[in-house]
């Protein structure tokens, strides 16, 4: 019984200096925030002519980092679901639909636009409306966002 103390005395004061060791430990660096080399210019989001229709969200994108990625998602902040579309020619005709990720590299520049890539906005928050903006947020590969603001506008606005 009384090995059985001392054993317990030693494992708790071995314990406690490890413990004591652990507070010293240097900080942890943190990730940069965003995708270092992406930027993005002329972000706007059309609001449907028809209310309860999916907006649509367009920008110039362009990508001067040094490793290789592809945009694999991406969010519209006051929407319950959106996709990246692309046009693509099915049975002769072109339509639209939604795309796979699109890889980017150095040098990279995308226009969404209509008639091309963009973004899908379905289901909008009745607060967005034309004059406001709203956050769009781009997810890349390993799991990196990259966020910016777009002007909204009416239907009838250029685009």
């Amino acid at each position: 019984m009384k090995i059985t103390r001392i054993a317990a005395v030693a494992l708790l004061a071995s314990s406690m200096a490890l413990a004591a060791c652990g507070e010293r430990s240097e900080p942890v660096a943190e990730a940069p925030a965003g995708v270092p080399g992406l930027s993005v210019e002329n972000a706007r989001l059309v609001l449907p002519p028809v209310a309860g229709n999916p907006a649509a969200v367009y920008f110039d994108l362009a990508y001067e980092g040094d490793r290789g990625l592809s945009i694999r998602r991406a969010d519209v902040a006051g929407a319950e679901q959106s996709q990246m579309h692309a046009y693509a020619e099915y049975n002769g005709k072109m339509e639209m639909g939604e795309t796979m990720p699109i890889a980017i590299t150095k040098g990279t520049k995308i226009a969404f636009e209509p008639g091309g890539y963009h973004i899908m906005a379905f289901n909008l928050s009745p607060d967005i409306q034309p004059g406001s903006k709203v956050e769009v947020t781009l997810t890349v590969s390993g799991g990196d966002k990259y966020s910016f603001e777009a002007d909204v506008k009416a239907a009838g606005d250029d685009r």
